[in-house]
């Protein structure tokens, strides 16, 4: 099970960071885990985007940070709403930074990293409303659990 590769505390500090990444913004950020990847992470993480229901926030300002553990693929994508916001390579530069991590077994680092990454720029330009209310869980899902 791909759940026992990150400790509860690992976990809650993932939580923590999208909490924190969501205090500032009415975006929304999510985390996915699978085991492997059998396709292009790219297209795992659309079709996870759909299951996890991110393309039903209000403002279409979801994030997803998808990560298969076993094979080592990342992918980062956000809604229609927070990519016209953001520079063309902003989420490649974001997936840059986190493999630095991860190269270095930093999972949970990296993912806090790149985390409170997008909720800078989710910041900017869906800046947080006095009657926002987190659309999203901040759990970490993952592979088979969803």
């Amino acid at each position: 099970m791909v759940r026992k590769q990150f400790s509860e505390t690992q976990q809650e500090a993932i939580r923590d960071a999208i909490a924190a990444a969501e205090l500032n913004t009415s975006g929304e950020i999510r985390v996915h885990i699978d085991k492997v990847c059998k396709k292009d992470p790219i297209e795992r993480a659309i079709e996870m985007f759909a299951k996890l229901g991110m393309h039903k926030t209000e403002l279409k300002n979801g994030v997803l940070f998808f990560v298969s553990m076993e094979d080592h693929k990342l992918a980062i994508i956000g809604d229609k709403g927070i990519n016209d916001a953001v520079a063309a390579d902003f989420w490649d530069s974001i997936r840059d930074e986190m493999i630095q991590h991860f190269k270095q077994g930093l999972y949970t680092e990296g993912l806090v990293n790149g985390i409170h990454r997008a909720g800078e720029q989710l910041k900017a330009a869906f800046p947080f409303q006095s009657d926002d209310e987190n659309e999203l869980s901040n759990d970490v899902s993952f592979e088979g659990e969803e």
